[in-house]
């Protein structure tokens, strides 16, 4: 089988891995990072990427470490008050498939890493690729060098390998800023009974939800700001700086705030849809392919989706160029209006009260069925019969 080099080591490169070892292929990890750290907060996996868990084995370890959200509601930003609620649990199961989780991101890196098997080779950026007939040779900061049948680009939004495969870009900023970070559940008024939880208020909103078997509830908290450039997992600030970011919203909120572990702050881009994602030996997977701003909570499981069909596809009888073609025409028109969507998501949470919000609460009441193409997605069965657009 042929020598695969992922590029990356997050929860997409991580992902490919494991989906191209199940068949057969022979895969190294490489990441920049000198070494791998529980940097992140939460991430929620919905029933399209459950689906590709539970065919890699790996969902009943993802299940026990995971909380399941088992409804949604909406919370007016000043009274608190549930302006749209809808069961999620057993419910979301049987109409999508899988259930939706809510996952410390160190936790599945963890649960990702021991089923890779390997340690992924740190301290390896790679800053050139130089792609001939006979495959990939592959450069790396450190000096290091090497050799693969097929790279694939799972390096995130700033990717090196990106820049390989289509035109420079450029990262496009949104003006926004989120803080994340995790509070003990016993720190938060009504924390025991947190589904996936929003309060929208005007140019501001905030998610959260349970992690960790509910020991945690994790919240991202959205605000405008033009000045805070940092893109970066590791930034932190003090918890004072959201609460007051957040002055005069339900105390909801404004406890949940103050009482966080460690608070981080960064800048969110994405980048416009790419043309292409692959070359003749070289492709894109998650991140570097499709960087999406978190509004739509579908980053993690597109990623997931990606390496399936990644590992399908370069299976196949196929020719190379013609399996990563296929693989790139199945999941580019799907991520990409993912991607456009989680833009215009940002506006609909931040709108002024009065008419704007009661226009958008009305339509949250459809809210099931706007969203249900999202997670009721079989990329298998979008293989086997040929649905690419």
């Amino acid at each position: 089988m042929a020598r695969v080099a992922v590029i990356g080591s997050g929860i997409g490169g991580l992902s490919a891995a494991i989906a191209l070892r199940a068949k057969g292929f022979e895969v190294d990890v490489y990441d920049q990072a000198s070494e791998l750290s529980e940097i992140g907060a939460g991430v929620s996996l919905g029933g399209s990427g459950m689906r590709v868990l539970d065919a890699l084995g790996l969902g009943p370890a993802v299940r026990e470490a995971s909380a399941n959200l088992h409804r949604i509601e909406f919370h007016h930003w000043l009274s608190g008050d549930i302006f749209y609620q809808h069961p999620m649990g057993s419910w979301y199961e049987q109409r999508f498939g899988g259930p939706f989780l809510g996952i410390h991101r160190a936790d599945f890196h963890q649960i990702l890493l021991s089923a890779y098997g390997d340690k992924p080779h740190l301290g390896h950026r790679c800053v050139a690729l130089r792609e001939s007939p006979d495959g990939v040779d592959l450069e790396f900061a450190n000096g290091s060098t090497t050799h693969a049948d097929v790279v694939v680009g799972a390096d995130g939004l700033r990717s090196t390998v990106r820049a390989h495969v289509g035109e420079p870009d450029e990262a496009v900023f949104s003006a926004m800023s989120c803080f994340r970070g995790l509070v003990p559940v016993d720190r938060v008024p009504g924390g025991d009974r947190f589904g996936l939880t929003f309060f929208l208020g005007p140019g501001r909103h905030l998610v959260a939800y349970p992690v960790r078997g509910g020991e945690l509830i994790n919240f991202v908290a959205y605000v405008p700001d033009p000045e805070w450039t940092q893109e970066s997992w590791s930034a932190r600030c003090a918890p004072e700086d959201a609460v007051a970011a957040f002055h005069g919203w339900n105390p909801v909120v404004t406890t949940l705030l103050a009482n966080a572990v460690e608070t981080g702050r960064w800048a969110l881009y994405d980048r416009e849809p790419l043309r292409t994602w692959s070359t003749g030996r070289v492709t894109l997977l998650g991140d570097a392919a499709h960087p999406m701003l978190p509004h739509a909570g579908q980053g993690t499981n597109q990623a997931i989706e990606d390496a399936a069909a990644l590992a399908t596809y370069l299976e196949s009888d196929l020719p190379l160029h013609e399996a990563l073609q296929r693989y790139e025409r199945l999941r580019k028109p799907r991520t990409r209006q993912i991607q456009l969507g989680s833009r215009a998501n940002a506006t609909c949470f931040q709108v002024p009260d009065g008419p704007p919000a009661d226009e958008r609460n009305a339509r949250l009441q459809g809210l099931p069925q706007m969203v249900g193409w999202i997670h009721e997605y079989d990329v298998y069965a979008a293989m086997e019969t040929g649905s690419e657009a």
